[in-house]
């Protein structure tokens, strides 16, 4: 007697439009987080998506998910802009520089906020995101130290929390006036990030399990 094996069947794959209209709901999100804070209400950002309130649901069935959803795509991003730098050649401080400031125009610190709260900091796509946005910043920092340009009682901890000070625009309709002096800002916290040090830091360099564990 014969056993035929079952037919497995591949999961449908999304239509484009479906996916323009996840992207859509995305952008507009992370765009009204920004601007707003995280209680925007969602038939706002559906509006902005240009989607229904459907479509919205259909995506992600509760705030949570798509809280998470921007987060993981801003670091994302944030991460192939690190990725982009250490494939840069050239000068190692100044690739660190960059990603500094490219983080700041993806507004990733603005985000800081949602992570705190009720938020579930241990989903797997969250902590996936973070860890490989982590060990990339860690590179860059090495390299630079490596290249004797870094000082060397740093750690990735410093940059990034000191980062997220300086650029956190606060949630309302006029944060984005404030983008013109990020970028100064972040230059004076980069000139002192350079080796030689000037000056004798307090304290032991941050990790990321330091920030996470105060």
């Amino acid at each position: 007697m014969t056993t035929v094996a079952p037919v497995q069947h591949k999961a449908p794959r999304p239509r484009a439009d479906a996916l323009r209209n996840r992207e859509r709901i995305v952008t507009a999100a992370r765009e009204m987080f920004v601007e707003f804070g995280a209680d925007v209400p969602l038939d706002e950002i559906a509006r902005r998506a240009g989607v229904g309130n459907a479509t919205v649901y259909r995506n992600f069935p509760d705030r949570d998910a798509l809280v998470r959803e921007v987060v993981c795509s801003v670091m994302d991003r944030v991460s192939e802009q690190a990725e982009q730098s250490l494939a840069a050649s050239g000068d190692a401080f100044e690739a660190l520089s960059r990603f500094v400031h490219v983080s700041a125009d993806e507004r990733v610190s603005a985000l800081c906020p949602m992570i705190s709260s009720t938020f579930d900091k241990h989903h797997p796509d969250l902590v996936a995101a973070r860890e490989r946005l982590e060990q990339l910043v860690e590179s860059l920092m090495e390299r630079a130290q490596k290249a004797g340009q870094l000082r060397t009682d740093v750690g990735v901890g410093d940059v990034l929390i000191t980062m997220a000070q300086l650029s956190r625009p606060p949630a309302g309709a006029g944060c984005l006036s404030l983008d013109p002096f990020v970028h100064r800002h972040l230059q004076l916290f980069l000139d002192g990030l350079r080796a030689p040090a000037r000056s004798e830091l307090p304290g032991t360099a941050a990790t990321m399990e330091d920030l996470r564990q105060a």
